[in-house]
């Protein structure tokens, strides 16, 4: 065993976490959760482990050289972490949780006339309140309808419903639904029965609801009455599993176990690229095009490390035709950069000594700038994608802004005017912070283009057509990239299509000849 993996075992406390696997290189190959962390990640080094398990999991196992630990109050807590992390490193070894599928949350617009609570998977900056994260989706529901009918809820999904909907509802018989819709009750009391509720679900009053139903499950055991009883054994565990308090984990909270250091890391890459300027903004691009359909691109940016998501920008390419990273870059770099030249209204200075990204920086200094200027540009790609943005930024003043490129197949960093690219040892925290922003433009950047192929899937000609489903759409679609392409093809070349057979094809030829 590595003497870095004994040292560490030996201070892995009994208590409930995560763990992240890592490779020589100090990436993450692998997260997981644990009740016990001590016990669990002993397990991976045990010589038993290795013989009996299948070849991705001692694939694992010869990988590990190091392991990072960040303890959390209980299991739900890790659970939550887990797919947090995941999501965020897309460890190589895990298959669940990588998708941007969310846990489930509780949603209430308490300014409604009649509110009511929702399930959703995604938080909005939309005046409601939420609670959770809830890992336990099917406890979740079974609370949620048992909160409904205990206090009266409506659960319909009119805003403000009326005499016209209580007319198509029956749920004050069967769910025992206050009625506010006509008057059953009135609205102060209904808004009474919701605040009720909504303080059972931040966890006031949990004990005396639990102790009230232990009480009836016990009478009703009593009476012999055992399905009802069991009713209510699942409706305390339910509760129980809900109620049970648990963070959120949200990105940015202070409150986050992280495994980095952001502010060591912004230092170290300074430090790294020789810059006198602390690296306060940073802005990272990359291009997607995965059909040449629409090609697209991706601008994040990380204030002090950590990203700013309101600041993410997204661009569809205007300008060129095919598949060209070249051209695209410089495409949104222009964009980019001539936009925060034109609302600092720098054409102003013309006639002055100050260069654009002098002005800008006084500007920034002075509070009157409504885009600051980042501190580093950092593009995907190797030299000709830097090269393409160092001309853009040349035509546009900024000949002095820092911009690097960073390659991706051996993480080389190319910056203007060397001719040989930086390489930073995999361990420092520099490289990472690195590849932790331009895995994230890489992120946002292929999520605008599944977006934009899920909208033209669902707006498509090919609705029309005779015998067509969303799955075979979907198909041409990625085949083909859209609909012009579809009627250039042949019989032969849609048939090879997944889900089109030969009546389909010809069906599909017949009717985009004639539309």
């Amino acid at each position: 065993m590595i003497p870095e993996i004994q040292q560490k075992l030996r201070k892995t406390p009994h208590k409930p976490g995560v763990y992240l696997m890592k490779d020589r290189l100090g990436g993450i190959i692998y997260v997981g959760k644990a009740r016990d962390l001590k016990k669990r990640v002993s397990s991976y080094f045990m010589p038993s482990r290795k013989t009996r398990a299948d070849v991705k999991t001692r694939a694992l196992i010869d990988s590990i050289c190091s392991f990072d630990l960040q303890i959390v109050r209980n299991e739900q807590e890790a659970l939550i972490l887990e797919s947090k992390l995941i999501k965020q490193y897309r460890p190589r070894y895990n298959i669940s949780l990588r998708d941007d599928k969310r846990f489930y949350m509780v949603k209430i617009q308490l300014d409604a006339p009649l509110p009511r609570f929702m399930l959703t998977r995604l938080k909005k900056e939309d005046g409601a309140r939420y609670f959770g994260p809830f890992v336990h989706s099917s406890a979740l529901k079974a609370t949620l309808e048992w909160i409904n009918r205990e206090f009266g809820l409506r659960t319909c999904r009119a805003r403000n419903p009326g005499e016209n909907e209580y007319r198509h509802c029956h749920a004050d018989i069967i769910r025992k639904c206050s009625a506010p819709c006509i008057q059953k009750v009135s609205p102060d009391d209904y808004l009474a029965r919701i605040k009720e509720a909504v303080k059972l679900l931040e966890g006031k009053g949990k004990r005396g609801h639990l102790q009230g139903l232990r009480d009836q499950m016990e009478k009703a055991s009593e009476k012999l009455q055992f399905e009802k009883a069991a009713r209510l054994r699942d409706i305390i565990e339910n509760l129980e599993k809900t109620l049970s308090p648990a963070r959120s984990f949200s990105r940015g909270h202070s409150s986050i176990p992280s495994t980095v250091n952001p502010a060591e890391d912004v230092a170290e890459l300074q430090d790294a690229l020789g810059l006198t300027d602390k690296l306060e903004i940073m802005e990272c691009f990359d291009i997607s095009n995965v059909s040449s359909n629409h090609i697209v691109a991706s601008m994040v940016r990380f204030v002090n490390g950590a990203p700013d998501n309101q600041s993410y920008r997204r661009y569809r390419i205007r300008t060129v035709t095919g598949q060209d990273d070249f051209a695209s870059m410089a495409e949104v770099v222009r964009r980019r950069y001539s936009r925060i030249l034109s609302e600092n209204y720098i054409a102003e200075t013309e006639n002055t000594q100050e260069t654009p990204l002098t002005a800008l920086r006084r500007l920034a200094r002075e509070g009157k700038s409504p885009l600051h200027l980042p501190n580093l540009v950092i593009v995907d790609g190797g030299k000709g994608q830097l090269g393409m943005a160092v001309r853009e930024l040349q035509n546009l003043g900024l000949h002095d802004l820092p911009v690097i490129g960073l390659a991706k197949q051996h993480e080389e960093i190319f910056r203007p005017g060397n001719s040989e690219p930086l390489l930073l040892s995999h361990d420092t925290g520099a490289l990472k912070l690195l590849q932790r922003i331009r895995d994230e433009a890489h992120r946002f950047a292929n999520n605008y283009n599944e977006l934009l192929l899920r909208r033209r899937i669902k707006e498509s000609l090919l609705d029309d057509c005779p015998g067509m489903s969303n799955n075979r759409k979907e198909a041409l679609l990625r085949r083909f990239g859209s609909v012009k392409r579809i009627r250039k093809a042949t019989l032969k070349e849609l048939e090879s299509v997944p889900g089109i057979g030969k009546k389909t094809a010809e069906q599909m030829i017949l009717f985009l000849q004639q539309s």
